[in-house]
């Protein structure tokens, strides 16, 4: 099953309110990239504020700034990405 975002809205403080098609929802602090290499645009409080779904359940603000749902999902939940992908997992060798 693959994990989608289904709502993302923009708060005060760098911060993105999202809901997940597992009933995961909650908020992300995005105020560290802020001024970061492409992110030098989130300066702009008012472009920050444009965060939107796009065409493929990504989380972008343009054609040129999007952020992986999935790493958002990690940062909210905490888990690891060996939780979230199974198949990440390696099996243990034994000599």
């Amino acid at each position: 099953m693959m994990i989608r975002p289904t709502l993302v809205r923009a708060l005060d403080n760098y911060r993105l309110y999202l809901e997940f098609s597992d009933g995961v929802r909650g908020e992300v602090d995005l105020s560290d990239l802020v001024g970061k290499g492409v992110f030098a645009a989130f300066e702009d409080y008012h472009f920050f504020e444009k965060a939107h779904l796009g065409p493929h359940r990504e989380i972008e603000w343009d054609e040129y700034i999007e952020l992986c749902a999935d790493s958002l999902y990690l940062r909210l939940t905490g888990k690891s990405p060996e939780e979230l992908f199974p198949k990440l997992r390696r099996e243990e060798t034994y000599a």
